[in-house]
């Protein structure tokens, strides 16, 4: 097997990357993607977690998936 030559080492300008990423992130109402959708909600709902543990924070949970859900994302 050969290496490629410089010419075929080309590297795609910057339109053609954004042309080809077609299915990038998805993103919410406010622009974000969901790991950085409703921080307050997220902040509250992992502290209730690990202070008190998941099955007793069903409602602090439920309430970020809201939040999540007003942001366009599908939350089960």
């Amino acid at each position: 097997m050969r290496g490629l030559s410089a010419s075929e080492q080309r590297i795609p300008e910057a339109a053609e990357t954004m042309e080809d990423n077609k299915n990038g992130p998805v993103l919410g109402k406010s622009g974000k993607k969901i790991c950085c959708s409703c921080p307050e909600t997220k902040s509250v709902r992992d502290l209730c977690v690990i202070n008190k543990g998941e099955e007793n924070c069903a409602d602090v949970i439920e309430a970020h998936k809201q939040c999540l859900r007003a942001e366009g994302f599908r939350v089960k």
